[in-house]
C-alpha cells in the first residue's frame, strides 16, 4: 500500500500597505509624483503663482511701432483689446492670463489658439495644457513639430505658446518635473498633518501582553482603540493588568513638523524667485520690488517674446513690438530709474530722446547735448582739441593754432 503525502500549499506573504502615518517616509524613499492639483494645495506654491499671475493680469500690454527710433503706441489695433479686455473666448483677459501663468509653471506650458480670418485676428482662446500634445521630428538641429488638441493637428504659428525652460520650442518643463521631491515632501507633510488632526494627535503604537489574549479580549481592545482614534467623542481605553502600550510614531512636535514646513516654504519660494515675506504677509516695499524684478519680469519677457513671434504678421515684425506697461508696477523705483537717466544725460552718453525711447514716449526731436564753457573737446581721429570758452582749436600733430571760430 502506497502512502501519499499531501504537498504543503505555499502562499505568498500578504502585501502590507504602509499606513498614512508613513507618508513622509514614502515621500523620501519612494518615487512620489505630485500632480498639478496637489501642487496647488501647497500654500507657498499657490501664493507664489497667485502673486505672479495677479501682477501679470493687472498690467496692460501695448503695441508699439518703432518709427526711426521713435516709439509710437498703436491703440486702435483689435489685438490690443483682445489681450487686455475681451479675448473673444468665454474667459476675459484677467482669467486668460491667470490660467496661462498657472500652466506655464505647473504644466508643459501656456497655450492659446489664435483664431484668424485670413490675416486678421478675430479672437484668442486659452487651451488647457492637459489637452495639448506635440508631435516632433527627430532632427536635433532643424527642429519642427505639430500641435495636437484632442487628436486634431495644428501648425505652431496657430498657437500663442508661453513655455518655461523649453529646449525644443514645443513644450516647456514645469516646476513639478524639476522640483518634484521638495513639492512631494511639502504635500505629504500636509497629508500627515491632516491625519494627525483626524486622530486627535494620538500616537500610533502597539500593545504588549505577557500571555496570549482571547479573541473576545482582542476584539474589545481593537474596538476601543478604533473609537479612541476616531476623534469624534471622548473615549478612554482601559488596559488590563499586564498590558502595555508601546509608541510607534512621533508627534508633530517631536518631528519638528512646523519648522520643516517653514523651511520647505522658503525653499519653494526660491523656485519662483519670490521673497518668502510675500507669502507670509510681512513683505516690505523692497521685498515687493525684488520679487517683481526676479520673479515677474522674466515671465513678462517670455510673454512679450511669444507675442512678438506669433501675434505679429511677418511684415510687421521689423517695425512693431509688444510690451507690457510696467511704469505703474515699478513706480517705487521711478526715482532710482530717473536718477540713472539724469546721470546718463549729464555724462553725455545718452540724449533726451534716447531716454524717452526707453520709456516708450514720443521723441521731442532734441538732438543736442549740453556742454559747459569750461569743457575741452578732443577729436581722437584728427587729434584736434577745441576749447568752446576761448573758441580756439589746436592740433596735437604740430599744426598751426587757429583762432576766431575755426573749428574741427
Amino acid at each position: 500500500m502506497a502512502w501519499f503525502k499531501r504537498k504543503k500549499e505555499e502562499r505568498a506573504d500578504p502585501v502590507v500597505e504602509p499606513s498614512v502615518d508613513d507618508v513622509l517616509l514614502r515621500a523620501l524613499l519612494g518615487n512620489t509624483t505630485v500632480t498639478k492639483e496637489q501642487a496647488l494645495n501647497i500654500p507657498s506654491v499657490k501664493s507664489c503663482i497667485n502673486f505672479i499671475a495677479d501682477t501679470v493680469s493687472m498690467l496692460p500690454v501695448k503695441l508699439y511701432k518703432d518709427n526711426k527710433g521713435k516709439a509710437e503706441e498703436n491703440k486702435d489695433d483689435i489685438r490690443v483689446r483682445l489681450l487686455n479686455d475681451e479675448t473673444g473666448d468665454t474667459l476675459d483677459a484677467v482669467q486668460f492670463w491667470r490660467a496661462l501663468i498657472a500652466d506655464y509653471f505647473l504644466g508643459k506650458g501656456g497655450y492659446a489658439y489664435i483664431n484668424k480670418r485670413f490675416n486678421d485676428v478675430v479672437s484668442i482662446h486659452y487651451v488647457d495644457e492637459s489637452h495639448v500634445s506635440t508631435q516632433k521630428n527627430e532632427d536635433p538641429i532643424y527642429k519642427s513639430y505639430k500641435i495636437l488638441v484632442n487628436g486634431k493637428d495644428y501648425w505652431p504659428h496657430e498657437f500663442l505658446k508661453v513655455l518655461r525652460n523649453s529646449k525644443d520650442g514645443a513644450e516647456g518643463i514645469s516646476i513639478i518635473e524639476e522640483n518634484n521631491l521638495i513639492l512631494s515632501v511639502a504635500y505629504n507633510s500636509l497629508i500627515f498633518e491632516e491625519t494627525l488632526v483626524k486622530k486627535g494627535g494620538n500616537k500610533k503604537g502597539f500593545l504588549k501582553a505577557p500571555k496570549t489574549l482571547a479573541k473576545e479580549a482582542m476584539d474589545a481592545l481593537k474596538a476601543a482603540f478604533r473609537s479612541l482614534y476616531s476623534n469624534n467623542s471622548e473615549n478612554v481605553v482601559i488596559l488590563n493588568s499586564g498590558l502595555e502600550f508601546q509608541e510607534a510614531s512621533n508627534t508633530s512636535v517631536e518631528m519638528q513638523l512646523n519648522e520643516n514646513k517653514e523651511t520647505n516654504s522658503g525653499e519653494i519660494c526660491k523656485i519662483f524667485n519670490i521673497s518668502e515675506a510675500i507669502t507670509k504677509g510681512t513683505a516690505t516695499g523692497k521685498d515687493y520690488a525684488n520679487s517683481i524684478k526676479t520673479g515677474v519680469l522674466p515671465v513678462l519677457r517670455a510673454i512679450e517674446c511669444a507675442l512678438n513671434r506669433e501675434f505679429l504678421l511677418e511684415s510687421e515684425k521689423d517695425f512693431f513690438y509688444w510690451a507690457f506697461d510696467t511704469k505703474e508696477l515699478l513706480k517705487g523705483d521711478m526715482k532710482e530709474r530717473f536718477d540713472a537717466y539724469k546721470t546718463a544725460i549729464e555724462a553725455h552718453f545718452m540724449q533726451i530722446d534716447e531716454v524717452r525711447y526707453k520709456e516708450d514716449l514720443p521723441a521731442l526731436g532734441i538732438n543736442w547735448i549740453k556742454l559747459g564753457l569750461d569743457s575741452v573737446l578732443y577729436d581722437v581721429k584728427t587729434k584736434t582739441i577745441y576749447t568752446p570758452n576761448t573758441n580756439k582749436t589746436n592740433n596735437l600733430k604740430g599744426g598751426d593754432n587757429n583762432e576766431g571760430g575755426n573749428q574741427s
